[in-house]
């Protein structure tokens, strides 16, 4: 019988924070684990709450975005997804607001997982700056939101 061998590589305690992701994206990491605790039942409380605490202009974009995927495509579920307000079909994200405060940005995103059927050829574009809502954007908010769920 051979003795067995003792590995040659040592061991490494890391101090430092790793710079691999940012503090905002470690605080989406962490947003996602409680995501997934939460209960399909307090999505919607959980998603309002979360609304309720974004800072201006985001918090009125993202009541009228909540509002508009409501009325236009009442079966998709709201709910959390690292930590910012989703609309899901079947338990599979579709659509979501990420505010600008989330990763420091000028502008919030309105997005499309790619559960979304917005297929359009070889290209199409699955995420908006978004920096104010209008009429025109609005409509196509719900123009888009029913064409994702088709």
């Amino acid at each position: 019988m051979k003795p067995a061998q003792k590995s040659t590589q040592k061991s490494v305690t890391i101090t430092k924070k790793s710079k691999a992701f940012t503090e905002e994206e470690r605080a989406a990491i962490r947003d996602r684990v409680e995501d997934l605790k939460a209960d399909e039942a307090e999505g919607e409380s959980l998603v309002l709450a979360k609304i309720a605490g974004m800072r201006e202009p985001d918090r009125t974009m993202s009541k009228r975005i909540h509002t508009i995927i409501k009325e236009s495509v009442p079966a998709l579920t709201p709910r959390l997804w690292y930590g910012m307000p989703a609309y899901a079909k079947d338990d599979k994200v579709v659509c979501f607001f990420q505010p600008g405060q989330k990763f420091k940005t000028r502008y919030a995103t309105f997005g499309f997982s790619d559960k979304a059927n917005l297929d359009e050829g070889l290209m199409w574009p699955n995420a908006f700056a978004v920096k104010g809502l209008t009429a025109a954007e609005e409509a196509r908010i719900a123009t888009l939101v029913k064409k994702a769920v088709s």
